[in-house]
């Protein structure tokens, strides 16, 4: 363990794998920085969606359809 840090293994496909290697050699990140980043986004993203998901129906009886239509609503 590094820091106090966890360790996880995790198997990809080579051809993921190739494609975080090129990333990371376009970005100069460690490979483990372009993971975190990435399990954080997607970590994010599902919360989003899931929230999302519980207050579309209120939103939406509200007449709230849109991305417009919240920005009128909050302006």
């Amino acid at each position: 363990m590094s820091k106090g840090h966890p360790t996880i293994t995790v198997r990809l496909p080579r051809d993921l794998r190739n494609d975080l290697e090129r990333l990371r050699k376009a970005e100069h990140k460690p490979l483990s920085d372009l993971v975190r980043e990435s399990v954080r986004q997607y970590v994010a993203a599902r919360g989003f969606r899931r929230l999302r998901g519980k207050v579309l129906p209120f939103a939406e009886a509200q007449g709230l359809l849109t991305d417009d239509d919240v920005f009128r609503a909050l302006s």
